[in-house]
């Protein structure tokens, strides 16, 4: 899912909120966003920056990409347990 705000629209805004000396409220009523979202994204440009402590973007895909992963291998997983247990009891029928 593409995020709703382009990665160029958040950092042009976050540079505004550091530069322009406005409130979160008051930048974010202008720019048409939530103050929250204004505040979590100038948070995490804080992180990638290495300026502030916590997960990078880049880690996070890492992190959401390999929790995707494990749910897929998992998944395979008791499937093929699943098919394993039935071919047992058919082969122990015979």
């Amino acid at each position: 899912m593409p995020a709703p705000y382009p990665m160029e629209f958040r950092r042009e805004a976050v540079a505004l909120l550091k530069s322009s000396g406005k409130s979160v409220p008051l930048l974010a009523a202008e720019l048409g966003i939530s103050p929250q979202s204004l505040r979590n994204w100038a948070r995490q440009i804080g992180v990638d920056e290495g300026k502030a402590a916590g997960l990078t973007s880049d880690e996070r895909e890492e992190l959401r990409r390999l929790r995707r992963e494990l749910r897929t291998v998992t998944e395979e997983r008791e499937i093929l347990k699943k098919a394993a247990a039935f071919f047992a009891k058919e082969s122990a029928t015979r």
